[in-house]
């Protein structure tokens, strides 16, 4: 279209979507330095496809003052939005406009699944209606770590979310010591349990649920809160009148919607998510947990709090430092040579580009998600160390006992009740 780049490798743009994450900037960094040494223009794409859906790139010329020591921010000096212009041609084309006008010729995408499914049909549509190649690359952001990478690969932000998040469960784990009461902590993660697991185990926490665990079934309030409520009792049994809880907000999404009647009615972003924020799912659950608990004869002291904001904007540890930096060099790289189209991975120390094709769904063209593998020998020992009832209680007749005189119930009655949590009966809903 008669464009002329101002070097061999033309120009790169840098865009940031979706949520924040530990470690963007350590990608702007490296990505950006690398161009310039190439004598490649750095173009940084300010809040995501936003702008470019106006048909307008709105940023700014990367230099080496603007990066040099943006790595260890939280953050991202580019901004970030979920704005999605996946959900008509008219904006891909206008996004496909502005970068070619704007001379760009390759394209760093730092996000989740949604923010590389539009890089990649952003860059499709320019290749097939505007007959201009925008080489895309993809580096994969989320705490969440839910996206398709092999499955000791994490998405970068998530060991910092993880690691903070642990310290700030550790401190109101010592406060529910202290004033002998429950805390019950909602963690980010929309469709995957990896990063409220990875707290509750780094954490101690005396349980942690999470969607996999229901594998694949809907989930009914009413048999979280019977999770709940009889791990309450069996540290009571203990001599234990506190404890912690943290439960996956992805466990909402996966509630039969006549068990939330919030869900129906609920604000959606713009990738069709429900907006989980607008759902206090924490108090929600705290409220029926406690409502359950005064059934059975007690009352209790729980509070509910929401962890994820927080971590999401923290400055990055060393460890994501290393690998965002290492992460933003490859993707250059991999576009200078002439790549497109891949997410950058490091495995077993070597850069490998997973083709955006091998990560989506043949079926729906999306971006599958990983899950977490509630098979192996990590979920096991988790299990193992929680405070609840399990299979294996099945014939204490002890333990029953024991918890069933804390109650109004029998020992039987409490089997009947809820003997569906350790495997013996039909669940009673």
């Amino acid at each position: 279209m008669g464009i002329v780049y101002e070097s061999r490798h033309g120009k790169l743009g840098i865009l940031v979507g979706g949520g924040p994450a530990p470690g963007i900037n350590g990608v702007i960094h490296a990505a950006t330095i690398e161009a310039l040494n190439n004598g490649m223009e750095v173009i940084g794409i300010r809040q995501g496809f936003q702008h470019l859906m106006e048909g307008k790139v709105v940023g700014q010329k990367l230099t080496f003052d603007d990066v040099t020591r943006i790595y260890s921010r939280g953050g991202s000096i580019l901004y970030t939005s979920r704005a999605n212009p996946t959900k008509d041609d008219a904006l891909l084309r206008k996004c496909g406009e502005a970068l070619i006008e704007a001379g760009i010729s390759s394209l760093l995408a730092i996000g989740g699944d949604d923010t590389a499914y539009s890089a990649y049909r952003v860059a499709r549509y320019a290749d097939e209606n505007l007959g201009v190649r925008i080489r895309t690359a993809h580096a994969p952001k989320t705490i969440d770590n839910d996206l398709p990478l092999p499955y000791e690969i994490p998405t970068f932000g998530f060991e910092t979310a993880r690691d903070l998040g642990a310290r700030i469960v550790l401190n109101l784990m010592e406060d529910a010591l202290t004033t002998q009461r429950w805390y019950l902590v909602i963690a980010m993660g929309r469709k995957a349990g990896h990063l409220a697991l990875g707290i509750g185990r780094s954490s101690g926490a005396t349980v942690t649920l999470i969607p996999e665990e229901w594998r694949g079934r809907k989930i009914r309030l009413q048999e979280v809160v019977d999770v709940l409520a009889t791990s309450i009792l069996r540290r009571r049994a203990e001599g234990r009148h506190y404890g912690l809880a943290v439960v996956a907000e992805g466990v909402i999404e996966r509630m039969e919607i006549e068990d939330l009647d919030q869900l129906k009615e609920a604000e959606r972003d713009e990738h069709g998510h429900v907006r989980l924020a607008e759902i206090n799912f924490g108090d929600v659950l705290r409220n029926a947990v406690r409502g359950e608990m005064r059934k059975l004869g007690l009352d209790m002291r729980m509070v509910s709090q929401n962890v994820g904001y927080e971590l999401r904007c923290a400055d990055p540890s060393p460890l994501d430092i290393d690998y965002t930096r290492a992460i933003g060099q490859a993707a250059t790289e991999f576009l200078m040579g002439g790549g497109s189209h891949a997410t950058i991975t490091i495995q077993q120390g070597k850069v490998v580009p997973i083709p955006f094709a091998d990560m989506m769904d043949p079926e729906t063209g999306r971006t599958e998600v990983r899950m977490v593998d509630v098979d192996s020998a990590q979920y096991h020992s988790a299990t193992k160390l929680m405070v609840r009832l399990k299979e294996e209680n099945a014939d204490d007749d002890i333990l029953i006992s024991r918890m069933a005189g804390l109650t109004n119930l029998t020992p039987e009655q409490f089997r009947a009740r809820f003997g569906y949590l350790m495997g013996a009966g039909e669940r009673p809903f």
